[in-house]
């Protein structure tokens, strides 16, 4: 099994002139941390307007910084959003990082979220699987031919030869966000990896990895001609301590994440008239917020050893840790990546050829992944707290003042 570091860029308020530039510089320092300690990826968002949230607009320009400052931990788009950019600036982009980084580029692509995002660049939610299928159309020729044109309802360009190519042949390795089964069964049809932004438990990972597999055995149907990628990863709330509690204590942010994450898909508000910070202070006193630390891997050496053991068991082959989260201090996350890179990833890195020797069994026909029920398996978030969606801010105040 891989591991992967997963940055948002969150920044709580309140927000001071120097909020911004401390967090990309410490976030530089981490992955350059990372490459040291041998960790495999490290994957940047792409998000808009998310107060608090994300302050990931520009994962290229992070992802660039970031090349020049290690040697061969892989560089991932956690994902570009294909309707708020066009297709053309996309391979320009990704290729020059490829160059810069020496052919270490993952590039995953997504359809965006809701309207917050999408509006201002013109796309509309209604339209973005659309829209992604046809950018993947228009996108991926783009690396491999010296003239490309597309006439289609979204994107309509000339021949051209779009420069420079990447360094990786015939382009890197392509990815796409997951956040329900559909998606999942949607990335094996189209031969690509599924990255999970679903926090999963390891049962239904293993039901995930199953379908998936499955389908990628039965051959893909490819949108357009593109090297296959069969990877499944997931996403995990982390922090590695000494001790459980010194864990718990540390990884505050873990909570804030999914707070806002869910926050954010079930509520509208005017730029600049909310805090999220204070708002998340009256949530966490509620009983559910408690159990959201069970949904990520927080704990000691042992204790992460044995939750990752079922993951190995799973079959999955990236677990993606979200360290940098909340008010996570940089000395806390530096320490936390060091010591689980010493204490704990050793043993899972051990079991990567017999996993890949697992993997290459099952695309080619000679192992029947077993047929399991996928429904009931959401996320270990939402299990955790499974009415957060319907929660308004004002009832969130009402709950946590009547509580007190």
């Amino acid at each position: 099994m891989r591991f992967g570091i997963f940055y948002e860029h969150q920044i709580p308020r309140p927000w001071e002139r120097e909020s911004e530039h401390r967090q990309f510089q410490n976030a530089l320092d981490q992955v350059e941390l990372a490459d040291r300690c041998g960790f495999d990826y490290a994957w940047m968002v792409e998000h808009h307007f998310l107060e608090e949230y994300s302050h990931g607009s520009s994962p290229t320009a992070f992802l660039a910084a970031a090349s020049q400052r290690t040697s061969r931990i892989r560089l991932g788009h956690g994902v570009f959003q294909i309707p708020t950019n066009h297709p053309i600036r996309i391979a320009e982009q990704v290729s020059t990082l490829d160059l810069l980084s020496n052919g270490r580029v993952e590039l995953g692509t997504g359809e965006g979220a809701g309207p917050t995002e999408l509006h201002p660049f013109g796309a509309r939610v209604r339209e973005k699987r659309e829209m992604w299928e046809e950018g993947i159309r228009a996108l991926i020729p783009c690396f491999t031919q010296e003239s490309w044109e597309w006439h289609g309802t979204h994107w309509d360009f000339p021949a051209r030869n779009v420069l420079p190519k990447p360094y990786q042949q015939p382009h890197p390795p392509l990815w796409v966000a997951c956040s329900n089964l559909s998606t999942i069964e949607m990335c094996a049809r189209r031969g690509m990896g599924a990255l999970g932004f679903q926090f999963a438990t390891p049962d239904g990972a293993r039901a995930w990895v199953n379908r998936y597999y499955s389908l990628f055995a039965q051959g893909p149907e490819l949108l357009t001609e593109h090297a296959t990628n069969p990877n499944i990863a997931v996403v995990s709330g982390f922090m590695c301590a000494p001790t459980d509690e010194e864990a718990r204590a540390m990884a505050d942010g873990w909570t804030f994440f999914v707070f806002c994450l869910e926050f954010n898909s079930s509520n509208k508000y005017e730029p600049g008239t909310i805090n999220l910070w204070e708002r998340y202070q009256e949530w966490k006193q509620l009983p559910a917020a408690s159990k959201v630390f069970e949904s990520g891997l927080i704990g000691s050496p042992s204790t992460l050893r044995a939750k990752l053991r079922e993951f190995a068991a799973t079959g999955i082959d990236q677990i993606i840790l979200l360290n940098q989260a909340g008010k996570n201090t940089h000395a806390d996350i530096c320490s936390s990546l060091e010591l689980f890179a010493t204490e704990v990833m050793p043993e899972f890195h051990a079991l990567e050829p017999e996993h890949q020797a697992w993997k290459q069994a099952v695309l080619a026909g000679e192992i029947e992944l077993e047929k399991l029920d996928t429904a009931g398996h959401t996320t270990a978030v939402m299990a955790a707290n499974p009415n957060i969606k319907r929660y308004t801010a004002d009832q969130i105040r009402q709950m946590a003042e009547a509580k007190a």
